[in-house]
């Protein structure tokens, strides 16, 4: 399955209630994001729902839990394994995406190594990562002209300011506090998917 569309992502605080409004609002893939210490829902138990609605899962980080719970695959930084060591680990039907800042040579290394997906950002500020290294929509440009596997968009994206990062080639938007931190999740996720859903001019 090619990954696209809107990409969830966890907060600290997000429980499994939280997680079931995002894949009933349209969440198409939802990564399991959470730090050592922090309470987190049992990920068996998120892996099941995202299997009950059709949504990719995937694990930040955390190749060995994936693999515990069947996840559809895992999410790699700069600090985590290889693309051939989650591989190995998780197989080749496994999707692994990989974080790429704002460094097309990283993106294309992943892709020739057999990443499934590269991600790009922060585009806009994040209250998540507010000092993460900003990236540029020409970065999604350059990388759309040589990288063939699927794109992905984060950092302080929203509905609103998302359609400059379609434009320039992403094929998914990630979105946080613009999905999680939002009053009505639901209708934060149907909000993105209206966007997300429209016939693209470019």
């Amino acid at each position: 399955m090619k990954l696209c569309g809107l990409y969830g992502i966890t907060a600290p605080y997000t429980t499994l209630a939280a997680i079931e409004q995002a894949l009933l609002g349209g969440v198409q893939c939802l990564q399991y994001r959470y730090k050592e210490g922090l309470a987190a829902p049992d990920p068996s138990a998120v892996a099941a729902v995202c299997q009950h609605h059709r949504v990719l899962f995937i694990v930040n980080d955390d190749v060995e839990l994936a693999r515990a719970v069947g996840a559809a695959g895992v999410h790699l930084g700069q600090d985590d394994l290889s693309v051939a060591e989650a591989r190995a680990t998780l197989g080749n039907r496994a999707i692994i995406g990989v974080s790429c800042y704002n460094s097309v040579a990283r993106a294309l290394d992943a892709a020739a190594a057999g990443a499934d997906y590269v991600a790009f950002g922060r585009f806009y500020p994040s209250t998540t990562k507010p000092l993460a290294v900003l990236a540029s929509p020409q970065i999604l440009r350059d990388a759309r002209a040589c990288i063939q596997v699927p794109i992905v968009a984060i950092g302080g994206i929203t509905p609103i300011n998302a359609e400059p990062l379609l434009a320039a080639g992403a094929d998914a938007i990630a979105a946080i506090e613009g999905l999680f931190g939002q009053p009505d999740i639901a209708a934060a996720a149907r909000r993105y998917r209206v966007l997300l859903d429209a016939p693209r001019r470019y």
